[in-house]
């Protein structure tokens, strides 16, 4: 599953909604061969924010440019073999096999009256694979449990072969052992393939485990962006999920666990 590289750039970017400032003055460069993780609260922006970085809205203020152009000035085609995006939830309005489904991330690279070559198909069995589904691509995806389903989508990004991939909590719905084969899959595609990874997650440590930098938003239009271990620390995350964090460390390796006393929940 190769790709090439992408530069993603954000300066000065405002993102709002209803005239409300979810972030402010956004100055981001999304790196060839990083998994950058987008964390915060509820509610907070950080799908927004993502939507915004995929050029799917437009920034309130300051501007987003891919390889130097504004998302909305690539043609559609284009910009999906540049630009792979995982949302949160997926339709299935009308039957279709689990293999068609992980073909629909080959459309931007077959001619519009071509039908799909038996690379195409190598490679969306290949994805299938990456993702524990070989051997249930005839499968009727509105068969399938969340879990499944949510593994289809990001063999289907997979397919697509975009050398930067944008994912808005790719873990939802998997089980543990899905979540951690998931998230090092896109830590591997970032390191040896030289893929610029972004990801919404929600879980502190996996982020310490898998990510190479940060970008936190903290409220009131704030946010922090830097390397993992500066930006992940007890206190500024307790202030920012309004409840306390303790630090544990276990053979070198770092974890947040919630503090026993107090609770600082914001109503």
């Amino acid at each position: 599953m190769t790709a090439g590289h992408a530069s993603l750039v954000a300066r000065g970017v405002d993102v709002s909604v209803a005239g409300h400032v979810l972030c402010a003055g956004v100055d981001l460069e999304v790196r060839a061969g990083e998994l950058l993780a987008i964390v915060g609260r509820n509610g907070i922006g950080k799908s927004t924010l993502l939507a915004t970085l995929a050029g799917l809205r437009a920034p309130a203020a300051g501007s987003v440019l891919l390889d130097g152009r504004a998302p909305g000035a690539w043609p559609a085609r284009e910009l999906a073999k540049r630009r792979a995006l995982l949302p949160q939830s997926h339709e299935d309005h009308f039957a279709s096999t689990v293999l068609d489904t992980v073909l629909v991330g080959r459309h931007p690279h077959i001619g519009r009256w071509a039908d799909e070559s038996d690379a195409d198909v190598a490679i969306a069995l290949e994805a299938l694979a990456a993702v524990s589904l070989r051997g249930r691509e005839l499968r009727e995806v509105r068969s399938l449990s969340g879990g499944e389903r949510q593994r289809v989508a990001i063999a289907a990004l997979l397919a697509q072969q975009a050398p930067l991939c944008l994912l808005d909590e790719p873990v939802t719905h998997l089980d543990l052992d899905y979540q951690i084969e998931t998230l090092d899959l896109f830590a591997r595609l970032a390191r040896e393939q030289g893929r610029a990874v972004v990801a919404v997650l929600h879980d502190l440590n996996q982020v310490l485990r898998f990510a190479d930098r940060a970008l936190l938003l903290t409220g009131a239009g704030a946010w922090l962006c830097g390397p993992v271990d500066e930006v992940l620390q007890a206190e500024v995350l307790s202030r920012a999920f309004c409840h306390p964090l303790k630090e544990l460390r276990d053979e070198g390796r770092r974890y947040f666990v919630p503090a026993q006393e107090g609770n600082e929940r914001r109503t």
